[in-house]
Order: C-alpha cells, then structure tokens, then sequence
C-alpha cells in the first residue's frame, strides 16, 4: 500500500469518528436513547439512520461506488440498529449503576463494536471496491 493510499484510509477512519462523535453524543436526542430498547420504535431507527447516512461521506473518501456504498450503509443500519437493542435491552434487565465496571464494560463493548464496523466497511471496501480515492 503506497503513502497516498494509508492517508486517504486514515482520513475516512477520521470522518467516520467525527460522525460516531455527532451522531452518537452530540446530537442523539432523549427520545432515541429512550427508544432504542424498544423495537423498531422511531427514535431508535432514526438513531441508526443518522449513523448511516453520515456513513456516506467516510466512504465517498475512498469510493464513488454507489452500489458499494449503498450495501455498506444498509449493513451498518443493520449492525447499529441491533447492538444499540441488545445494550438497551441489557441495561434495561441488569440495571447496573453508571458507577460499575459492568456498566462500562457492555458500554465500551458496545462502542468497540461500533469501531469495528467502520473498520470492517473500510477493509470491504479497499477489498472489493472499486477505490476511488478522493485526492488529499
């Protein structure tokens, strides 16, 4: 992998960071955190759509593919929709203090699996592409 390659998959990792920071904790209202234990209540699938659309531009780093881009985003609606279930579901049932490592444990558990996903469509893409990467 050339230098060029490494700068452009890093600068989509940073894009899909700063989406998981807005998405995730700025603008995640009381409604979606409320909903997400509650299957295919709206504010839950809104969650998981913000997050995949603000997808798209991490991926237009490194593809203009939009057949490429479109299965990544249904994957990652998918992925973020039933981790953020499973975590409610599990606070809801273990009702564990914010102040226990359990707490934080299924918390930061839940957040590496977020990581991992864009991590995942970024290896998919530079494996089945088309690259087509943005010039930095």
């Amino acid at each position: 992998m050339d230098l060029g390659l490494v700068d452009v998959v890093l600068f989509s990792l940073f894009v899909f960071q700063a989406k998981h920071l807005l998405c995730d904790f700025v603008l995640q209202t009381s409604d979606q955190i409320q909903s997400k234990g509650h299957y295919l209540r709206a504010g839950g699938v809104i969650h998981a759509g913000l997050h995949a659309i603000g997808s798209i531009p991490a991926l237009m780093v490194l593809t203009r593919a939009p057949e490429l881009i479109g299965a990544l985003i249904i994957f990652e609606f998918l992925l973020h929709y039933h981790v953020d279930y499973t975590k409610a579901r599990l606070d809801a049932a273990l009702r564990f203090s914010n102040t226990s490592t359990i707490y934080w444990t299924i918390f930061g558990t839940d957040q590496m699996v977020h990581q991992l996903t864009y991590l995942s469509m970024v290896y998919l893409v530079l494996h089945i592409g088309p690259v087509q990467p943005i010039m930095l």
